[in-house]
């Protein structure tokens, strides 16, 4: 086991200090943060992505676990605490400048399968995530994620039909995955201490329902949700197909799109598809 100085100490030896605008929150707790590396099993000689490690605490849990760690960090004042990591593990951490949003994440883990573990920047949280759960090729080429949210994202992600949370964001991350909420994280644990309370979820991906497309759930969605408390005969207008495609399936026009099932969704885009 590498012994690395306090995390605190590093920070106060280059300066550091959470940045707002990039939605940086850092934890310190080591024994937290390796109970967040634990949430998807063994990590032992997995291939690992990070967003946004800051100064690296999570980072160092993931390397403790076993873990060969890819971080990309858009934040150049924290590049030489995270160097000092580098080489700490030379041959275990990969630290990589730039803006997570832009790169393309199959091309940087070389087209290998590869778990996503990170607290992500509040600010990009959503996008990423959307990202990641998006798009027509599935299985994807990472095989889990585990990322911290603000607890009500990720109660969104998680959320049952006919919960005031039940949105877009369920339907995405459940229609071909299963979406769990792994831990709870008090905002006393970070410094400065956010103004909400934090959340870990974790993804693995299912099966890919036969003669969908993601494109087309994602309109239609899109669609139902944006217009929530109108009835889907209003919010559905707009999608060319739609309406036939509800009453086909026998589902209600009157109804809110918050009280349809995921399945329910998944029907409507294979009719559309």
């Amino acid at each position: 086991m590498v012994d690395l100085p306090p995390l605190r100490e590093v920070i106060a030896r280059h300066g550091l200090s959470a940045s707002k605008a990039l939605g940086q929150n850092f934890l310190f707790d080591e024994q937290l943060l390796d109970r967040i590396a634990a949430v998807p099993g063994s990590l032992e000689g997995k291939r690992v992505l990070e967003i946004g490690p800051g100064p690296g605490g999570l980072t160092r849990a993931l390397l403790r676990a076993g873990a060969d760690v890819t971080a990309i960090e858009m934040d150049r004042r924290c590049l030489p605490a995270l160097s000092e990591l580098t080489m700490a593990f030379p041959d275990r951490l990969r630290v990589i400048e730039g803006d997570a949003l832009k790169l393309d994440h199959n091309e940087l883990m070389g087209g290998e399968p590869f778990a996503i573990l990170s607290n992500l920047p509040y600010n990009v949280g959503t996008a990423l995530f959307t990202r990641w759960m998006g798009g027509e090729l599935w299985p994807p080429q990472w095989t889990s994620l585990t990322l911290m949210f603000q607890q009500e994202v990720a109660q969104r992600i998680v959320a049952k039909p006919g919960m005031s949370a039940y949105g877009r964001l369920a339907v995405l991350a459940q229609w071909r995955a299963q979406a769990r909420l792994a831990m709870k994280v008090h905002r006393s644990a970070f410094t400065p201490p956010p103004k909400v309370m934090s959340a870990i979820i974790h993804v693995e991906p299912g099966i890919m329902p036969k003669g969908v497309s993601a494109r087309v759930l994602e309109r239609v969605t899109e669609a139902a949700f944006g217009q929530r408390r109108k009835m889907l005969r209003q919010s559905l207008k707009g999608v060319p197909g739609a309406l036939g495609a509800l009453e086909a399936l026998g589902l209600d026009t009157q109804r809110r799109a918050e009280t349809l099932e995921v399945s329910d969704f998944v029907a409507i885009a294979r009719k559309l598809s």
